[in-house]
């Protein structure tokens, strides 16, 4: 097919196949049938699931076409140019579809008949402001205006990549639009969802670009492109399989239930996934290394147009999917314990020493983070091995270790019973902002990363590029610096517990990811700064060093001793009401949680100062061997030098004694 015609021809088949996939799942599923009390009527009912089809696509332009550019193309150029155009445009349409999905979600939810008085108006604004879903798109509608403006004037590499963050940030409110806290595994259920999102935009998003952007590509250009884009296929597909997983299993819960409406639209979905699938091994396989031969191109973009149609209907069937009532029902009991109010799930069981190695709660975000960096360091260690570099064993045991520390922290039973007992939030504090940095920080991912990624001539930017740009970067300077790392490690511990930012995480699952990624970061920072095997810009000598850990360790005993003689709750409202039938009670539970800060968590900081003085010692050892070399290599000449210095003081010293005697 001609270019130019393949440019027109890929949106409207995965519009169209997206349009059918849903109008066939929605009349089948019943996600329209009107309703037997409130129906907003029947434009409502079937023009609300278009609109919301057309958000999902522009967000998928939108997101697609920034992370293709980061990864992909060259900042300046023609084609990055284009693509930054094609995010601006796919902004523009999220922006309108999403406003008018929020209107339409409010006549669906009130329901309210569209008038122009001022209490009409009064009732959207209420919406919009005061409840779940208004907030979400009002807030999607916002960052797509905003986006729509930054993608349109940025140009450098920089300013593209906080364009793609906030991108990347704006579909989460998608997440929670269909979602309400009444429902049962409310944040699995959101962040499968927000996973599933994003990955989905990435893959779909970067497909399209590469359609609009073929007649810009020379045929060499072209097989890079869609070289480094499988990758990120790859990786967006693994994370959609596996988060649609998870959100299927909310609704389905058992095997007999996929044969209701909704396991059909599902399966129908999962067979568009698969097929996609498919069709992206045979292009990393067996088309893309020949993609320069006319054959080859024809059959490979045929493939394209095909995988187009099984997206639109993937695309199609999910709307219809969100919009199908589960066999299961997945709302809350209507006389829900205090548990349930507060956390959105039952109560668990009293811990006891085998939950410890039994009791999971699945955190899919941290469960991803696990396992990519599990499979990208052993493939870097792997790639390094082939061609015949050694990298420690003991690097790579340490950093398997401080990721199965981590997953035992946000997947196991800390993350279980963190939400209950004050004590086993402490323990994971501990771990993430002491243990898992220092297990992490020994397997120095920058220094292999450097080694094992590729490097780039063409003036893109890969894993390698990005990875040495952010830790040179001005930002970087500041904050891997040993007493900013310390700072900001001491400071957070008090600043976390003695203002509402711990309230802010324990109400808001957002909230709960941001304290996990935020203990983890400054635990690391402040662990490289002072043992790790990373470059950063500074360190601090070895006493400096050791001086930093003394004045940590100090403050880090007062934090654990001023919550052990706290004679209040932190969070009374939380902690104190769940109710629990066992285990401590919760002042009780709270010192043994500033015990556990003050005791267990001072551990690992003693393992940093005895490794610090070990370093100190090796490095004078070094500095001694050196020198020693050096005499070797020198015949001692700088010692020789230095006696016939001295012995010629000693001489004029006597000459000039003579002298005075003399006289």
């Amino acid at each position: 097919m001609n270019p130019r015609a393949l440019r027109f021809a890929g949106p409207a088949i995965l519009a169209g196949a997206g349009l059918i996939a849903l109008l066939l799942g929605l009349a089948y599923g019943g996600g329209a049938t009107p309703l037997v009390i409130g129906d907003p009527g029947p434009v409502v009912r079937w023009v609300l699931p278009v609109t919301e089809l057309t958000v999902n696509l522009s967000a998928a332009v939108l997101v697609g076409s920034l992370v293709l550019a980061l990864f992909s193309l060259v900042a300046g150029s023609k084609e990055f140019d284009f693509a930054l155009d094609a995010a601006s445009a796919g902004a523009a349409i999220l922006t309108v579809a999403s406003g008018v999905t929020g209107y339409l979600t409010f006549l669906k939810v009130i329901p309210a008949r569209p008038s122009a008085d001022a209490a009409f108006g009064e009732q959207l604004g209420r919406f919009l402001v005061d409840t779940d879903p208004g907030r979400a798109w009002l807030m999607t509608t916002v960052a797509g205006a905003v986006l729509t403006v930054l993608a349109f004037a940025v140009r450098g590499w920089l300013p593209t990549l906080l364009v793609a963050v906030l991108a990347i940030a704006a579909m989460v409110p998608m997440a929670t639009a269909g979602h309400t806290g009444s429902e049962a595994n409310h944040n699995i259920a959101v962040t499968s969802l927000a996973l599933h999102i994003i990955a989905a935009a990435a893959w779909l998003g970067g497909l399209l670009l590469l359609i609009l952007l073929r007649p810009l590509l020379t045929r060499d250009r072209l097989a890079d492109v869609l070289q480094r884009y499988s990758s990120i296929a790859l990786a967006a597909f693994v994370v959609v399989t596996l988060s649609g997983i998870a959100r299927a299993a909310i609704g389905i819960l058992s095997f007999q239930n996929l044969f209701s409406a909704y396991g059909a639209i599902l399966i129908v979905k999962v067979v568009a996934l698969l097929a996609m699938g498919v069709l992206g091994a045979v292009y990393r396989r067996r088309l893309i290394a020949g993609i320069r031969d006319t054959a080859v191109a024809a059959r490979f973009w045929t493939l394209v147009l095909l995988e187009v149609v099984f997206m639109g209907i993937a695309s199609g069937a999910a709307v219809a999917l969100s919009l199908t009532p589960p066999p299961v029902d997945t709302t809350l009991p209507l006389d829900r314990t205090p548990a349930e109010v507060l956390t959105g799930s039952a109560l668990p069981p009293e811990l006891t020493i085998d939950r410890f190695f039994t009791a999971w709660d699945v955190d899919l975000i941290w469960a991803f983070a696990v396992g990519f960096g599990l499979f990208f360091y052993l493939a870097g260690v792997r790639r390094l091995a082939r061609r015949g570099d050694r990298w420690p064993v003991g690097r790579t045991v340490l950093w398997i270790t401080g990721l199965v520390l981590l997953f035992y922290v946000t997947c196991g039973p800390v993350n279980a019973y963190q939400d209950y007992l004050f004590s086993m939030h402490m323990v994971g504090h501990m771990l993430l902002s002491m243990a898992i940095p220092m297990c992490l920080v020994f397997g120095a991912p920058i220094t292999l990363a450097s080694r094992a990624i590729r490097k780039r001539d063409d003036g893109t930017r890969g894993g390698r590029e990005w990875i040495l740009w952010a830790i040179h970067s001005p930002y970087a300077k500041v904050i891997t610096h040993p007493l900013v790392a310390a700072a900001l490690f001491i400071v957070s511990l008090w600043a976390f517990y003695y203002t509402d930012i711990f309230r802010w995480t324990l109400y808001d699952h957002l909230g709960h990811e941001w304290m996990v990624l935020h203990f983890l970061t400054v635990g690391y920072l402040f662990v490289m700064s002072l043992v790790g095997i990373d470059p950063i810009p500074y360190r601090l000598p070895h006493a400096g060093r050791l001086l930093t850990l003394i004045g940590v360790m100090a403050m880090h005993a007062f934090f654990g001793i001023s919550i052990m003689m706290s004679s209040g709750l932190f969070v009374a409202e939380w902690f104190g009401s769940m109710a629990r039938p066992w285990g401590l009670d919760p002042l009780a539970d709270q010192y043994m949680g500033g015990g556990i800060a003050w005791s267990i968590g001072e551990i690992p900081t003693l393992i940093l100062a005895i490794v610090v003085a070990v370093q100190w010692s090796r490095s004078d050892e070094r500095r001694q061997r050196s020198s020693d070399r050096q005499a070797d290599r020198s015949g001692d000449a700088e010692l020789e030098a230095y006696n016939a210095r001295l012995a010629e003081i000693a001489a004029r010293d006597e000459r000039d004694a003579r002298r005075e005697a003399a006289r």
